[in-house]
Order: structure tokens, then sequence, then C-alpha cells
């Protein structure tokens, strides 16, 4: 079993099921609610337990326990699904982040979140503790400043650090240059390099960092730029009906890092994180519908098997 340690944001996410996402001065009912952990980090986190990895997890969270109960329900959560949250930082007077999520009848959702500000100051005591015994990092870029001194620290040890470009940055933001394998959203790329096109996005990327870069684009391949040729290579994601976007992309980047950590080559890591996200488009329940690893693995044999 491959050992992960995943670091970054950690939410408690309420969500609402709709029929249409609201717009201004209107009320919606919603058919169904739930609440549940969010944040990249950890839903990645929750997606490689359930994918059959070992997890640990950093993230600065408010506190101090017993306190901040939103903090403490997302510990828990993760605790529940096996994870190790050793790692985490309660911050005495803050509070841990809050989403209210709407998804419609199509699977597209809309996000409100509230984070305290005075949780992005804070860095980890110790970070070479923390990546000792790991054989991959996974990161965020939603806490550049806590996660930075943790992918420096393995980049060193030459352990591979996936970066989970979420959010818009500068595109000489040293996190960049801290990682082995930088994975976008589409929405991050466009922003990060000021491009509509994804492959100019990661080409203007490629001029900042030596890492492998890629981007996801919702239903749309997987683009991926070749770092000893530089050529941009495109990988078809799996045709699913879509129930549930909301956690797909952190879903990707928690079996990516697994997959990378198992050794497999970089088309095979890439179609196993498109067939762990897919499955999770497919039904409702943000991070608590990540799949399982035979789940997985039944659809990677059953597209083999459909190929001519």
């Amino acid at each position: 079993m491959a050992n992960i340690l995943c670091a970054g944001v950690a939410v408690l996410d309420e969500v609402f099921r709709v029929r249409e996402l609201p717009i201004a001065d209107t009320k919606v009912e919603a058919s169904e609610f739930i609440v549940i952990g969010g944040g990249c980090a950890a839903n990645a986190a929750m997606a490689i337990t359930r994918l059959g990895g070992n997890v640990r997890f950093a993230s600065p969270l408010g506190g101090p326990a017993g306190i901040d109960v939103i903090g403490d329900r997302v510990v828990e959560g993760l605790q529940r699904e096996g994870v190790d949250c050793a790692g985490c930082v309660r911050v005495p007077e803050a509070r841990t982040a809050v989403s209210a999520i709407f998804v419609d009848a199509r699977g597209d959702r809309t996000i409100a979140t509230y984070r305290d500000q005075r949780l992005d100051a804070v860095v980890p005591c110790d970070p070479n503790s923390l990546i000792t015994g790991m054989d991959a990092v996974l990161a965020d870029n939603c806490f550049p400043d806590f996660v930075l001194p943790i992918c420096r620290a393995a980049l060193a040890r030459h352990i591979p650090v996936v970066i989970d470009a979420d959010r818009a940055a500068d595109d000489r933001h040293p996190l960049f240059g801290a990682a082995t394998h930088v994975i976008f959203s589409g929405e991050c790329l466009r922003g990060t390099a000021r491009t509509d096109d994804l492959a100019a996005g990661l080409a203007h990327m490629g001029r900042f960092t030596e890492a492998f870069l890629a981007v996801t684009n919702g239903p749309n391949p997987v683009v991926w730029r070749d770092p000893e040729c530089a050529r941009i290579c495109e990988t078809p994601v799996f045709t699913i009906e879509t129930v549930d976007t909301l956690g797909a992309g952190d879903v990707f980047h928690g079996a990516f890092a697994l997959a990378l950590a198992e050794g497999r080559a970089v088309e095979d890591v890439i179609r196993f994180a498109a067939a762990a996200a897919g499955l999770k488009c497919s039904r409702f329940g943000g991070s608590t519908a990540a799949p399982r690893r035979t789940e997985v693995d039944a659809l990677l044999a059953q597209s083999r098997a459909a190929r001519p």
C-alpha cells in the first residue's frame, strides 16, 4: 500500500440538491441535503483511502479542538475513513472553512465559501517529519505558505510532489517549481496563464517549471505536456451520465497521486485518475461518493475490453 501525504485545505460542505441553481431574489426547494467534509486536499485524502492507499493529512484548521466544532467534524469525518490527521494544526480563535453548495439536475454546482484569513499565515512546525515514510505528496494551492515547505522538503528527498492547482496564481509562484507534477483545473490554468487555450497555457507554464503539466477540463480529454519533448498530448476521459461533479477534480488528483506512487506509466496514471473521477460524477454526494478500488479496476477493464 502506497503512503501519501495530502496537504492543504479542509472544509465542511453543506450541500443542497436542487433542480435549477438559484438566481438573485428567488427561493428554491432542495430535494436532498447533506453535510460532509470537503476541500481539495481533504477530498483527495478520502479518495486515496478508498482506492487502497494510506494517507497522512496536514492542514491549518480552526481551533482549539473542542471549541471550533467545524474543525472537529472535519477531522472526525476523515478519521472515520482511515485518514491520519496528526499533521493538522489547530489555530486558536480561528474558524475552519465552511461552504454552501448547490448542485443542479445536470450535476453542475455553485459554491460559496467562508475561509478565515488567519489560517493563511500558518506554516507546518516540522515538514520533514510529515514526509517521513511517504511515497508521494499531494498538495493543493489554497494555503501556499503552509504547503510550500512540505513540498520543498519532499523534493529534496526525491519524493514525487503533485500540486493540485485549483486557484489561479502568479505563473512564477515558487510552488510550481517545488513540484514534480502540476495538475491544473481548466479555470485555474486559464487564470494563471492568462489564456483560454489550454495547450498554450501548458506551454506557457512550462517556461517556469520542469514539472510534468496537465489540465483537466470536465468531460473533455485531459491535456498534458510531455516534459521530455514538450509535446502536447490528450487522454480521453470516460463517458458517464453526470449526476454530481462536486469533488470530481479532487478525486482525480488523489487517484493520480496514488497511481504515480504505485509506479504506473503516465498515461495509465491519467486513465486511472479519469476513471475514478468519472465514477464519482455518476452519483450524488460530493466526497462521500468517491469510488472504491474494485469499481475503478472494473471500469478500466471494461474500457480495455471494449477497444477494437
